[in-house]
């Protein structure tokens, strides 16, 4: 599936899963269709199911995110939260059967300590309910958005906070 990108043309979507999600498959796919991801260290994806909390979590390297203090440059922080968010929105859903557009409507970050070491975000809806909001909107109107938190920890530590609402936008 690999095509070079050209500006303004959409990337081909990955078929919908007929089970359960291949996040290998997905983050092969991610890194085809948004060139930067290769750059931003993901080692691996983890999704828990709804009755888990519904959690996205990436576990990172901190080599090619490096600031010129040795710590993690708050603007690749900020690309992997805002990112992360989508996949997750996206990943969901995939998972209801959906091939629909997201896109980040807003969104912000709070950097409490340095990141010294290899992390993992974690992404979160910010409103338990938010998914359940979410689909009952797009049953009724075919967009809505949902409000999601991202944590990055380095070990124990709770290095960054960013928070976003991102947007599905209705079928083309």
């Amino acid at each position: 599936m690999s095509q070079p990108r050209q500006p303004g043309v959409p990337y081909p979507r990955l078929p919908l899963p007929e089970t359960q999600e291949d996040l290998v498959a997905f983050q092969q796919w991610l890194g085809e269709a948004i060139p930067m991801v290769g750059a931003l260290g993901i080692q691996s994806m983890f999704q828990s199911t709804a009755q888990e909390g519904g959690a996205l979590t990436w576990q990172l390297a901190l080599s090619p995110n490096l600031n010129d203090k040795g710590t993690g440059f708050g603007g690749a922080l900020t690309a992997q939260t805002t990112l992360q968010g989508w996949c997750w929105v996206t990943l969901w859903l995939r998972a209801q059967g959906r091939a629909q557009d997201v896109v980040v409507a807003e969104a912000s970050q709070r950097f409490l300590a340095p990141v010294t070491s290899d992390y993992r975000i974690i992404c979160t809806p910010s409103d338990p309910q938010g998914p359940e909001q979410l689909a009952e909107k797009l049953h009724a109107r075919g967009k809505g958005s949902i409000a999601l938190t991202q944590q990055l920890y380095c070990g124990d530590t709770l290095c960054l906070e960013a928070s976003g609402r991102y947007a599905v936008l209705p079928v083309a």
